[in-house]
């Protein structure tokens, strides 16, 4: 337990349903649907609706979705990718053409197939009990009528003011007199209600195939994007089988390329070779153990991860235990690897996002570990008209390196960076969590679940700990301002390029489930605005 005579706060206790959000508002939101007899699938697509209008530099209906989602009755995991594909026209010479060397990471060009509403049509029917028309009331009520902004959205909302502002729909939309709104006043968002009105009442198809699919290719075409309609229409999602690896008596699951929650799996692997238990929470040997398993795994990750629907992408030879010892064998104690790293599954292999997570468990124990995600702060920074809908830039996951996994193509989707996560005890999940920042969260992944795990903290302790990432395209390691000058000191003494992050390292949710009790514990990141509520 913390010391409580510091600040903090504890973990959140209940027996029958709990949700953890970002947002109060989505939070209260997804508590009502589950006390209604509503379950974790209609109480998270509830709240992520809400926190699309509510949280709009993190997600929205723009952007992408994946979740799990435990299936109490069958005992069975799912997994949903709900990620967008490059539009036809989207082939690398499309933006050699156009002069560029990589995809752009904001604007028009960025802009890949957005999978969200998709995602959360299918995953209601498949499991809700609720219907999307029900899901977004509560949003388009808050869109209407306005709602509240929080301090940190304010605060993100006020550091991306100059993009919004190149945006003429996005300035009009998003900004007031041209500013970002301020902590404490009321936003409302009445074209993004419509839009959403008009997708509760005719569905997914609405924003895949009709006249509202129509404005939003019609917005991107004038504005130089490649989108069109017929790139909508052809979107689907996709169910897919979790992946997963045994990390200290627990599995871990995933979900598979093209998302990156192979990379907090293959770092697992390698952790399991040092007994982190056993050494002192955040000392030097802590967090350089962690950072160079993190090196190690990302350049993997960066080498290998894409659409396994358009590549072979080597699930079993990356999450193989033997590659992962000799991984651990490269790694020096009293040294960080020299960089830059090359990939040592074959010979010769080869900035800070944000996004939202939530997670729900209702009183038969269905869970829901639930991600949706416009990659960057605002996404593209492109508004599609007078539709209200901003648009993801996760295009820009691609590169137009030549015979690269990962080079854009037509129909392809983008090595992405949205991961939720669960873990088993047997055959019994202990915990359905994720963290956000976009990098940060295959890292975020692995580090909360080693502070409960290895360290014995509870999940709002792991959640609050300070946070360090060895960057996965640089050479820096980036510490949170709670690591310590005598530690930053230790770190660069053993050959880490230390620089203080500019904002927190993303944020998180957790729901501990005690199979013994059955009491649920939660624990929302004090790096975002949210909470954790039960009944």
């Amino acid at each position: 337990m913390r010391d409580i005579q510091f600040p903090g706060r504890s973990a959140v206790m209940s027996t029958h349903g709990m949700i953890a959000t970002s947002q109060p508002m989505a939070v209260q939101v997804g508590l009502e649907v589950l006390k209604q007899g509503g379950n974790a699938m209609d109480a998270a697509i509830a709240a992520s609706a809400v926190l699309c209008v509510t949280e709009p530099q993190s997600t929205g209906i723009g952007g992408d979705c994946f979740l799990l989602y435990h299936e109490a009755k069958t005992g069975t995991l799912h997994g949903l990718n709900g990620s967008g594909r490059a539009p036809a026209l989207a082939t690398p010479q499309a933006f050699r053409e156009r002069g560029l060397r990589a995809v752009p990471e904001r604007g028009a060009l960025s802009i890949s197939v957005p999978g969200a509403v998709a995602a959360w049509a299918e995953a209601l029917e498949k499991f809700g009990t609720r219907s999307l028309e029900a899901a977004l009331q509560p949003a388009i009520r808050f869109a209407e009528e306005g709602y509240a902004v929080t301090p940190v959205v304010a605060h993100f909302w006020n550091r991306n003011e100059a993009l919004l502002q190149k945006d003429e729909d996005a300035r009009r939309d998003l900004l007031v007199e041209g500013l970002a709104p301020r902590a404490g006043s009321r936003h409302r968002q009445p074209n993004l209600a419509r839009s959403l009105r008009l997708i509760a009442q005719q569905g997914a198809r609405a924003f895949y195939q009709g006249e509202l699919a129509k404005r939003i290719a019609e917005a991107l075409r004038a504005k130089g994007g490649l989108i069109g309609e017929d790139d909508l229409a052809a979107h689907r999602s996709e169910w897919v089988q979790p992946i997963s690896t045994e990390y200290r008596g627990l599995r871990v699951c995933e979900i598979p390329p093209n998302g990156q929650g192979i990379t907090a799996l293959m770092a697992l692997n390698i952790l399991e070779h040092t007994p982190l238990g056993r050494l002192e929470r955040l000392s030097v040997e802590h967090v350089h153990a962690f950072s160079e398993a993190f090196r190690l795994a990302y350049t993997e990750r960066n080498r290998w991860v894409a659409d396994p629907a358009a590549v072979d992408v080597p699930v079993a030879a990356l999450l193989d235990k033997a590659f992962a010892k000799r991984q651990w064998s490269r790694i020096d104690m009293n040294r960080a690897l020299p960089l830059p790293l090359t990939s040592a599954l074959l010979p010769g292999g080869a900035p800070h996002r944000d996004t939202i997570y939530l997670t729900v468990v209702d009183k038969d124990r269905n869970c829901c570990s639930f991600i949706n995600s416009l990659f960057n702060n605002f996404g593209s920074g492109v508004m599609a008209g007078q539709t209200g809908v901003l648009l993801q830039n996760r295009a820009s996951g691609f590169v137009l390196e030549p015979d690269h996994p990962n080079q854009i193509a037509p129909g392809k989707r983008p090595m992405h960076t949205i991961i939720p996560a669960m873990v088993y005890r047997g055959a019994q999940p202990v915990l359905s969590y994720g963290v956000m920042g976009g990098q940060y969260q295959a890292m975020g992944h692995a580090y909360v679940l080693s502070n409960w795990l290895d360290f014995g903290l509870d999940v709002q302790e792991a959640l609050d700990a300070p946070r360090f990432l060895p960057e996965p395209f640089g050479d820096a390691l980036t510490v949170e301002r709670g690591i310590g000058e005598a530690l930053r000191k230790a770190l660069s003494a053993r050959g880490h390029r230390v620089v203080e992050a500019e904002v927190p390292l993303g944020g998180g949710q957790m729901i501990h489930l005690d199979p013994d009790s059955g009491v649920l514990s939660a624990a929302s990141d004090p790096r975002k605005d949210g909470c954790a509520m039960g009944y």
